[in-house]
């Protein structure tokens, strides 16, 4: 049996990310056979190795899905307080976690594996992947919105200015943009910053992945070419 590191074993396995499971190993939430993980450990499916007491099921094949994220779902692994959660709408054989956030009141594409390790590739603003989306704003579009849009915005909040961006006017109220960075609610505070207030939002397309014609709520599995490709732009491949 191929032998890894426990921390890229687990990753592969979809447990969490190489970050994530050096924090558990450190902490000690790891066994390998009875006895405490340790970082750099070398080990295969052979060995028996919980987490958390629970064994993990060994290296599975990459899945990637690309799910439809209904409006009122909200993207988080455990919460008390939200009515509906991503795991409550997804119905997959094996566990499945989300490439960057949509907010409760967006929706549109989200990206799932099993891999953490991708998972934490395509969420790096540092790599600077495409992200687009479709906005409804509450007042008609200018072309003086566009460009203070696609330039860059200031956030004082978070005192921050925004990347350029690719911005561009669908009709009288809806505008298409390209982000490449992953600032928190990071549309609608560069509308607000604008004088504007978004209605709606859409996300559809991570990367080279669209969304389709998927409905709210449904998935489909990428194919082996997909994954591939997603792993070659991340720099995993």
């Amino acid at each position: 049996m191929e032998q890894m590191r426990l921390n890229k074993y687990l990753a592969r396995c979809g447990v969490c990310s190489r970050r994530d499971a050096d924090k558990l190993i450190e902490r000690g939430g790891v066994l390998v056979n009875g006895q405490s993980g340790q970082a750099g450990q070398l080990v295969s499916g052979e060995d028996e190795i919980l987490v958390s007491g629970r064994r993990v099921q060994g290296v599975r094949e990459t899945v990637v899905l690309a799910f439809y994220k209904p409006f009122g779902v909200t993207c988080t692994e455990r919460d008390s307080h939200a009515e509906r959660i991503v795991s409550d709408v997804v119905d997959y054989p094996i566990r499945v976690t989300y490439a960057g956030r949509l907010d409760k009141d967006s929706e549109g594409l989200l990206l799932l594996s099993n891999d953490g390790d991708l998972i934490q590739a395509m969420m790096k603003g540092a790599n600077r992947h495409e992200k687009e989306y479709l906005v409804r704003v509450n007042h008609e579009i200018t072309p003086e919105f566009l460009g203070k849009m696609s330039k860059g915005v200031y956030l004082e909040e978070l005192d921050i200015t925004t990347r350029e961006c690719r911005v561009e006017q669908e009709n009288k109220f809806v505008f298409r943009m390209v982000l490449t960075q992953g600032v928190n609610r990071q549309i609608k505070r560069m509308c607000a910053a604008c004088g504007y207030r978004v209605r709606s939002l859409k996300r559809v397309r991570v990367m080279h992945v669209t969304l389709g014609d998927l409905r709210p709520g449904e998935y489909r599995e990428l194919g082996s070419g997909d994954i591939e490709r997603l792993y070659r732009d991340c720099g995993l491949r």
